[in-house]
């Protein structure tokens, strides 16, 4: 698929985990296409939140070519990871500078939400690829409500602002050594001017709760939810955006591995005791 007429010019992909119709993945798209960058999305055909890095193996992906706000791109039938792999493997003719994700709905702050969201996954599928990427999600809620949808659309406008700039600074320049990826979180409305914290990802934001109930046949079913917790830490993601009201920018590095921890020579020596013990 070829994508853009600016012969030349950088391509930036877009993804998401909200589907073809997320009105945040439309405000980033019209940011974005304004003739600086080529640009081209590959979404999921439906919402895929909390889908994580899950990938589909069990079964045939469909693409389909669709046309969102003046863009050409793609609608597949799998995961926020898969889209970024088909599109860097298979359905697009060139290597992005950069895939940004969103603009979800609902922010992705703090590690319960990083681990678990699509939107971030479709990142990191990215970074794990070898593209410079970034995540981008807004908060929808205001003291524990839903915004309107009026509210809702404005705070996207001005978002996908920052989200496209964001997006064409990681074109020109990549990313700083050890950063694979962004995670970035934009408050409901973001005021002028603008505050920007580069952050770490809070470890808690919600306690878990695990809900039983009956069916009416008898057998028990169950809803899994979370009740965000306050008072975040400064410097965190959460904090940032919840109570500072500021654009939250989370550097993040996919080599999870930390092998000189403290303690971890005693557990090595104890499995080669294992070895020798059999002999």
């Amino acid at each position: 698929m070829s994508n853009g007429e600016g012969e030349g010019r950088p391509l930036v992909l877009v993804s998401n985990d909200d589907g073809p119709e997320s009105p945040g993945l439309r405000a980033l798209l019209e940011a974005l296409n304004d003739g600086r960058v080529d640009v081209t999305f590959i979404v999921p055909e439906g919402p895929r939140s909390s889908s994580g890095m899950s990938l589909t193996f069990h079964k045939p992906l469909r693409a389909w070519e669709r046309e969102i706000s003046g863009v050409r791109g793609y609608v597949v039938s799998g995961s926020p990871a898969d889209c970024v792999m088909l599109g860097r493997l298979r359905l697009l003719d060139r290597t992005p500078c950069a895939v940004a994700s969103g603009i979800n709905i609902g922010d992705n702050t703090g590690l319960q939400d990083i681990y678990a969201s699509g939107t971030v996954a479709a990142a990191l599928q990215a970074a794990l690829l070898g593209i410079p990427s970034s995540a981008f999600s807004m908060m929808v809620e205001r003291d524990g409500i839903m915004a309107g949808e009026r509210e809702m659309l404005e705070g996207f406008a001005e978002a996908s602002r920052y989200a496209a700039e964001a997006t064409r600074w990681i074109c020109e320049h990549g990313l700083p050594e050890g950063v694979h990826l962004l995670n970035v979180n934009f408050p409901l409305r973001i005021a002028e001017p603008a505050t920007v914290e580069l952050t770490r990802p809070v470890r808690r934001k919600y306690e878990n709760n695990v809900v039983e109930r009956m069916d009416p046949r008898g057998f028990p079913y169950y809803w899994v939810w979370g009740r965000r917790l306050g008072g975040y830490s400064e410097g965190t993601d959460a904090w940032a955006v919840y109570t500072r009201g500021a654009v939250s920018v989370t550097p993040l590095n996919i080599d999870l591995a930390s092998p000189g921890s403290p303690g971890m020579d005693d557990l090595r020596a104890r499995l080669e005791s294992v070895g020798r013990a059999k002999d």
